[in-house]
């Protein structure tokens, strides 16, 4: 079985993972890892759309 993934969902798997990977080895409660998992995980998605306003109006 082959997974394709477009370069979109590609960013969003990695910024699960990578927030989720942030939040257990860098926190000492499950409250504060859930939190700041989530923390990130939204900071990586708003880059992500920002990054790609500023590249789609640069590339206009």
């Amino acid at each position: 079985m082959k997974m394709t993934l477009s370069h979109f969902e590609a960013a969003i798997l990695f910024a699960l993972l990578t927030s989720i990977v942030l939040g257990i080895v860098t926190k000492k409660t499950d409250r504060e890892r859930i939190r700041y998992a989530v923390y990130c995980f939204l900071c990586f998605v708003g880059a992500l759309f920002g990054i790609g306003w500023v590249m789609y109006l640069g590339h206009r």
